[in-house]
C-alpha cells in the first residue's frame, strides 16, 4: 500500500506446523502464520523537482516510482518466504534488477513490438495508415486480453489474484469513510476504478491516437517509434485514469470505464477474511504516520493507479 510519504507491505507467513519436517508451502496453500508488516518512508521524486509535475510527465514519474516499490515489495515477500522455510538463500538487489530488465524487455515486445510487427507484414493489403494502425492496435489488444486470459488460468496465480481482490477491497472500505475490518470490507467490490489492469487497457487505446499520425514508414522507424513513444503513451494513459477515478460517479465515466472494470475480473478474485487482514494490515501502517485523504491532489498523484 502507497501513502503520500511511507509505503507498506504485510505478508502473511508459514505458521510453523506447515513448515515441519522440511514442508514447503504449494503456491496454492494459504499461510497461516502472523503477518509480518514492513514499513519504509517514502520520498517523491515529483515532491523534489518541480518539472516531474506537469501533466503527463507526472504520470511517467508516478508509474517508474510503483514499479519501483513494487518489485521492492515482491522482494520483501519472496525473502520472507525464504527465511520462514529456514534457507540460506536470499534474493539480493542484483537478482531484482534483473528481473525488472527481463520483464520490461518482455513486456515491451509481446505488447508493443509484436503486434507492429506482425501488422507490418500485411501493410501492404492495407489501404492507408490509418487502418495499419487500428489493425495493429485489435492485434495488440487480442495479445494483451488473451495474455491476461491465459495466466487467470494458472492455479499458481490463484492466490496472488485473491490478494489483488484484497487490495481493492480494502481501498474502497477505506475511501468510503468504513471502519477498516475484513468484515466490512468484503462487503465491497474486488474491482476499482483505478487499478492497474484497467490503465494498461487504457495504455493500449491511447497508443492508437498517439501513433496514427506517424502513418507506415518504413519498419525500423515504426519499431523505434512504439519504444519511444511509450512514456508519451502511459503518461496519457494516466491523465485519464486520474480523470476517469475523480469522476467515477458521473454516467460518463462509468460508461468508459466499463471495459476496464469488465477486464479485472480476470485478474482479481474474491478473497477471504484472512486475506483482507493482510491488506488492511498494510494500509494500517500507512494510516499510522499520514492521512492520505487529506493530502493535496499534487501529492496524491502517486496513488491514482492502485494497483
Amino acid at each position: 500500500m502507497r501513502g503520500v510519504s511511507t509505503w507498506a507491505v504485510a505478508v502473511r507467513k508459514p505458521s510453523p506446523e506447515q513448515l515441519k519436517e522440511g514442508h514447503r508451502l504449494e503456491a496454492t496453500e494459504a499461510a497461516l502464520g502472523e503477518i509480518e508488516v514492513v514499513s519504509e518512508p517514502l520520498v517523491s521524486a515529483l515532491k523534489r523537482h518541480r518539472w516531474l509535475r506537469l501533466p503527463i510527465v507526472r504520470g511517467v514519474a508516478a508509474l517508474v516510482e510503483s514499479l519501483k516499490i513494487g518489485f521492492k515489495a515482491l522482494g520483501i515477500s519472496a525473502n520472507a518466504q525464504l527465511e520462514a522455510e529456514e534457507t540460506d538463500v536470499k534474493m539480493g538487489g542484483g537478482a531484482w534488477a534483473g528481473t525488472v530488465v527481463v520483464s520490461i524487455v518482455l513486456a515491451v515486445g509481446l505488447f508493443f513490438l509484436l503486434p507492429v510487427g506482425i501488422a507490418s507484414l500485411i501493410r501492404h493489403f492495407l489501404p492507408n495508415s490509418i487502418v495499419f494502425v487500428l489493425v495493429e492496435k485489435a492485434i495488440r489488444i487480442t495479445i494483451f486480453v488473451s495474455y491476461l486470459w491465459l495466466i487467470s488460468r494458472m492455479r499458481d496465480l490463484e492466490r496472488v489474484f485473491e490478494y489483488h481482490g484484497a487490495e481493492h477491497k480494502t481501498i474502497s472500505c477505506y475511501e468510503a469513510g468504513k471502519e477498516l475490518t475484513p468484515e466490512n470490507a468484503k462487503g465491497f467490490s474486488r474491482l476499482h476504478p483505478r487499478c492497474g489492469t484497467s490503465f494498461l487497457l487504457i495504455v493500449m487505446v491511447v497508443a492508437v491516437v498517439v501513433f496514427a499520425p506517424l502513418g507506415t514508414p518504413a519498419w525500423y522507424w515504426l519499431f523505434a517509434s512504439r519504444v519511444v513513444g511509450i512514456p508519451l503513451v502511459a503518461g496519457l494513459a494516466f491523465e485519464l485514469i486520474k480523470l476517469f477515478g475523480r469522476k467515477r460517479d458521473k454516467r460518463w465515466a462509468q460508461i468508459l470505464m466499463w471495459p476496464g472494470m469488465q477486464l479485472q475480473k480476470l485478474t482479481t478474485r474474491e478473497p477471504d477474511l484472512t486475506q483482507l487482514a493482510v491488506a488492511i494490515a498494510a494500509l494500517n501502517a500507512v494510516l499510522a504516520v499520514e492521512n492520505p485523504l487529506s493530502a493535496s491532489e499534487e501529492d496524491r498523484v502517486g496513488m491514482e493507479v492502485v494497483a
